[in-house]
């Protein structure tokens, strides 16, 4: 699958980014680039490769375990402690500059 203008200035159009013709053009090119090289890594065998859970074994492993176990200093349980309640909604809205007394009224920015 190839990379076209076209689809470069559809996407720039849905983001909403003006590009100039220099710009697309190396969009274009360095797209295509990037799918060339994925192309080239998907020639390689990997059948034999086991699958990789973490890329550093620098920081806090545990060489004890085998695996993605190794690496369970990186989880930790869903604490609440800590937690402050949220800003109550009528002091929120008393800070905008505008509000519709439920919303905060801003300007609208897409225009289309």
């Amino acid at each position: 699958m190839k990379v076209t203008e076209q689809s470069v200035v559809y996407v720039a159009d849905l983001a909403n980014l003006e590009l100039t013709d220099e710009e697309r053009g190396r969009m274009v090119r360095d797209l295509n680039s990037i799918l060339d090289y994925i192309d080239r890594l998907n020639q390689l065998d990997t059948s034999n490769v086991a699958p990789l859970a973490q890329t550093l074994d620098r920081y806090g492993v545990d060489e004890s375990k085998q695996g993605t176990a190794r690496f369970a200093y990186a989880s930790r349980d869903d604490i609440r402690e800590g937690l402050r309640k949220s800003l109550p909604h009528e002091e929120a809205l008393a800070n905008a500059p505008e509000s519709d007394g439920t919303f905060f009224k801003v300007p609208k920015v897409i225009e289309r």
